[in-house]
């Protein structure tokens, strides 16, 4: 990279270019600049400010031809004008100027077909460490030809003081131009903006190419049978998808093309509140040199509590993927033989395990319910019911029902099991009842993925109509249907009628007169 290419931004001056930096020269800067303190695993720990999650709100992208075509306008994608973008973008442009600055070169898809060439600009070293954490690290040969398709200005030190004059939410601002292929990050410091920031845009470009985007994780058995786990975060996407008997693909992004499934990423994220080794051994043992530790609390010799939410609820951990020991080196496999949706279920009613119909799983995906997770976002302080469409509507540019058509035609084409997995509460709602077991969650993922599963005998719920086993392994049979497990039955029918008007009442806005995705008829009745 030579200075034009910077200077062609708008950047002024650039200083000192520390472009594509080892681990250890990263590690070396962050420790110098005062950034990050050394763990006693010997990962990196940085605490990433007032901002410990995402902004979904503040996210904005450029409205203009032809991407304001497709783009589904509303509260999760916000129009932002031309000339606001460019008075921002000057911001930026003015505070990354004059500084020594850290360039970062990545790709997003392990598919050769499908990648994206990604540059990322920041003068933080630790954000250079994140990006090259969480992205698919260049080959040096490749580095030598490197032409980025999509640029992120990340001038977090910055914030938009005419917020209020600009019309928008605060003084935080993640801007995307799709046209000029380049985004725009202010106010924040959280290293998941510049992760899902890319995400988005990998949901707008991969539908218009005929291939599906996924909010999802994904391994691969030794009989090369694929799993996909969708969810959205806090509701196990990594650690049900880390398994020792079984070849990881990634934790959170994938596509779905004609060859198969790929990662998006080179590495992974995961949640590290109350972590411990015996629950979670990959994920425990992935942190360590390389690794970046986000707003953990540590002692003075870096010994890391992990029960400590003092910060946040949101303790994160970014590392390459090659620290999980049993990963696919390639970060692909064929297409899926499971599917399975996770759901942290608030209100404690839905079973730990379902079989879904195709109709089911239709009218699921395009539901996404969940709770959110506290800490995940600004102002969640404890689990909060919601619907998110497709498991991710937060990272969807194009309308639910074009991911909801390109899965159900993928489901088709490849006869896919799909299955409904509550990692939630049972015996309750939140704050009465207690949250599942990933013992029992671990033995409902490995009875689906042995295909154990089918040799139960199944019963039919009241109201949602899922179809649950009576019997699976050593999971108490009372626990399988949620109904059982609640002391008081009637308080229970109280609760699953309420959310069942949840989901009818969230679901009508898919059941317009000439719609094709009106899957209500798989959906819960009263």
């Amino acid at each position: 990279m030579n200075r034009t290419e910077i200077e062609s931004l708008g950047i002024n001056n650039a200083q000192e270019l520390f472009h594509n930096l080892s681990y250890n020269e990263l590690i070396k800067h962050e420790l110098n600049n005062g950034e990050c303190q050394l763990a006693d695993s010997g990962a990196m720990m940085v605490n990433t400010g007032i901002f410990t999650g995402r902004s979904p709100k503040d996210k904005y992208f450029v409205d203009q031809a032809p991407s304001n075509q497709y783009i589904a306008w509303g509260d999760v994608n916000r129009k932002i004008s031309r000339k606001i973008f460019d008075e921002l973008y000057q911001v930026a442009l003015d505070q990354l100027s004059n500084k020594n600055l850290y360039v970062t070169d990545v790709y997003c898809g392990s598919s050769p077909a499908s990648k994206h060439s990604v540059r990322f600009i920041s003068e933080i070293a630790w954000q250079s460490h994140f990006v090259k954490n969480m992205f698919i690290r260049p080959t040096p040969s490749e580095l030598e030809v490197f032409k980025p398709q999509f640029t992120v200005l990340n001038a977090c030190k910055v914030v938009n003081d005419k917020w209020k004059e600009h019309g928008l939410n605060s003084e935080v601002f993640v801007l995307f131009n799709i046209e000029e292929n380049i985004a725009i990050i202010g106010g924040t410091w959280y290293g998941g903006e510049m992760k899902k920031g890319i995400f988005s845009m990998m949901n707008y470009w991969l539908p218009l190419d005929n291939k599906m985007p996924m909010h999802c994780s994904a391994n691969v058995g030794e009989a090369g049978d694929t799993a996909l786990f969708f969810g959205l975060s806090g509701t196990g996407k990594t650690t049900l998808s880390t398994d020792p008997n079984r070849k990881l693909i990634g934790d959170d992004e994938h596509g779905w093309d004609d060859h198969g499934v790929f990662n998006f990423e080179g590495g992974c994220y995961a949640k590290v509140i109350n972590l411990d080794s015996k629950s979670e051994p990959e994920i425990y043992g992935a942190i360590k040199k390389a690794a970046l530790l986000e707003n953990v609390v540590a002692d003075d010799n870096g010994k890391v509590d992990y029960e400590d939410g003092s910060r946040t609820e949101n303790t994160r951990v970014s590392y390459p993927i090659e620290h999980i020991l049993n990963h696919e080196d390639s970060l692909m496999a064929g297409h899926p033989s499971n599917i399975i949706f996770l759901t942290a279920d608030a209100f404690g009613i839905l079973p730990p395990v379902s079989k879904l119909t195709r109709e089911q799983a239709m009218y699921y995906f395009l539901s996404g319910y969940t709770a959110k997770v506290a800490g995940t976002e600004r102002g969640v302080t404890e689990p909060v019911a919601t619907f998110s469409a497709c498991f991710g509507e937060a990272f969807l540019p194009l309308h639910p029902t074009v991911y909801a058509k390109l899965l159900g035609e993928k489901i088709d084409k490849h006869n896919v099991n799909v299955y409904l997995v509550n990692t939630g509460w049972t015996g309750g709602p939140y704050g009465v009842g207690k949250r599942m077991s990933i013992k029992d969650t671990r033995a409902c993922i490995n009875a689906i993925l042995d295909g154990s599963i089918n040799e139960s005998e199944f019963d039919v719920t009241r109201t949602f109509a899922l179809h649950v086993p009576t019997t699976l392994g050593d999971i108490n049979p009372e626990v399988l249907n949620p109904r059982n497990a609640w002391e008081n039955k009637e308080e229970f029918d109280k609760k699953r009628d309420e959310l069942a008007q949840m989901f009818i009442e969230n679901f009508k806005k898919y059941q317009t007169q000439d719609s094709e995705f009106d899957f209500s008829a798989a959906g819960p009745h009263l």
